[in-house]
């Protein structure tokens, strides 16, 4: 083969930044990760310093690289995957930002959400572009930060800041400020993008109160952004593909056919449905989205979104302390025979998909004398697995067919007691890849596709590899049993607001 054949892929998470070398046969030559600070200025209210961000991803795509043996000169490209409908704004002339990243689990626009709903908007807003009238999307954070900087909304219309998602953060500083772009699955989360029309839309931009001055250009998910700046690497690197992680994870598993099933297990959850090119307008509150563009081609998704998965697990270690290590709900899962009754609903920062209730807060019900710290530990896996149910169930009753399988990926894939424990609950085959980075190889292909590394959607598809697969085997008494408890839970924490 001619040319460079190694791929960097950037992979800047909700807690931590990664960078990965992949070689032609996808598999992981080099590995480098950094976690960094989460601020909490107020509760339900989550921030990242910017700054952090570009100096983590910076250092881990050098140390990468500098691990790899792979000269700069060796990299076709560079793919980028990030937390989704994360803020920043920053001024263009400096590329400093004007506040912290406002994140994507970060409430503080609930109000104005709530609002907007009662105004009568989310119809129009759902038409245009899959979602919800949510805080968790990027169009209210957008609008808050602008009416609470001082100048930033007068300095936005007259043209001096930029606005973008951590994808478009890292491409103007990784091109020197040359590059103020983004990809059609990153703009279609902000509220803002017809996804449809494949444009930003003037009337939703106006609902908001955003300057259209402000937004990025969108380009295709395989597209040749620009090139690393001088004096970043040893020699300039295309930046060939953009990806919010939950798409490029969909790409990365290869779950290119109509049909196909992903569900990523990281901070969050999120199942996707590849519901190739029609935009299936979901009745039970899931969301309509862009998987990938090629060739100006889109093809669709519906999307389920839990927002917290893993994170319930760090609150476990962090918050509590009922474990040393996230690794430790394994084993803590399998000493009791049962929950013992336990149920954690996880609604830290309210709850995602189905129910979209922005003030539910989380809550453990059936504690009792006996219950014990593994308990806890399993009812905090154990939720993982019945939101994804309640996620399967409302993609079958918005037409999709059962899934013939679901693949997973995302560290708490890596759980084989998870793994069962949702074949069990979702009744499908799990299929775990046997790389877990999918989310980082997706970025890859994308980068790899527009550099050449790879042909096509065949070649992609033929480098996944499975590496697990559990097969459901719980009863279906003891099913339904556990299913009803979760349900009877969730429905008390809907009723109670925090």
């Amino acid at each position: 083969m001619a040319g460079p054949q190694h791929i960097l892929a950037i992979d800047q998470g909700t807690t931590s930044t990664r960078a990965i070398v992949f070689d032609v046969e996808t598999r992981p030559v080099s590995t480098a990760q950094r976690e960094f600070a989460q601020h909490y200025p107020q509760p339900g209210w989550v921030e990242h310093d910017p700054e952090d961000i570009w100096r983590d991803t910076l250092a881990t795509a050098r140390e990468a690289l500098s691990d790899s043996g792979v000269r700069a000169e060796g990299i076709a490209g560079i793919g980028i995957t990030n937390q989704r409908e994360t803020v920043v704004v920053w001024d263009r002339a400096t590329g400093e930002a004007i506040h912290n990243a406002i994140v994507w689990q970060d409430r503080r626009t609930a109000e104005l959400c709530a609002r907007l709903k009662e105004e009568g908007h989310e119809r129009e807003v759902r038409a245009k572009t899959g979602l919800l009238l949510d805080p968790y999307f990027s169009a209210t954070k957008l609008a808050w930060i602008l009416d609470h900087v001082e100048g930033a909304r007068v300095r936005a219309e007259q043209g001096e800041l930029a606005f973008g998602t951590i994808d478009s953060f890292l491409l103007w500083r990784l091109t020197g400020g040359a590059v103020h772009a983004t990809d059609i699955t990153n703009a279609s989360r902000t509220l803002l993008y017809d996804i449809h029309a494949q444009r930003w839309d003037e009337e939703l931009c106006a609902l908001f109160d955003v300057p259209m001055a402000l937004l990025p250009e969108v380009h295709d998910n395989s597209h040749i952004f620009g090139h690393t700046a001088d004096g970043l690497f040893d020699a300039a690197i295309p930046i060939a593909g953009v990806a919010g992680d939950q798409q490029a994870a969909l790409f990365g598993q290869a779950c290119f056919a109509k049909g196909m099933v992903k569900s990523t297990y990281g901070t969050g959850c999120f199942m996707l449905l590849n519901t190739g090119e029609e935009a299936v307008a979901s009745e039970h509150r899931l969301l309509t989205t862009p998987a990938y563009r090629l060739d100006g081609k889109v093809t669709y998704a519906l999307e389920g979104s839990i927002f917290i998965a893993g994170a319930a697990v760090k609150w476990l270690r962090d918050g509590i302390g009922v474990i040393t290590h996230a690794r430790d709900t394994d084993d803590m899962a399998t000493q009791v025979p049962d929950s013992h009754g336990v149920y954690m609903v996880p609604a830290f920062v309210g709850l995602g998909a189905p129910h979209w209730d922005p003030d539910a807060r989380g809550a453990i019900f059936g504690l009792t004398l006996g219950s014990t710290q593994a308990h806890l530990a399993r009812a905090a896996l154990e939720a993982v697995g019945y939101q994804t149910m309640d996620l399967a169930d409302a993609m079958v009753a918005d037409g999709g067919e059962p899934p013939a399988t679901i693949r997973v990926d995302g560290g708490m894939a890596a759980n084989d007691w998870l793994c069962q424990f949702l074949a069990d609950m979702l009744q499908v085959p799990v299929e775990r890849p046997q790389h877990l980075e999918t989310t980082a190889l997706g970025a890859a292909f994308h980068a790899g596709l527009a550099t050449g590394v790879w042909k096509d959607l065949d070649a992609l598809a033929a480098t996944w590899a499975r590496g697990a697969c559990f097969e459901p085997k719980m009863a279906a008494e003891t099913r339904a049993a556990l299913a009803d408890g979760w349900h009877a839970a969730l429905a008390k924490t809907l009723t109670v607001r925090g």
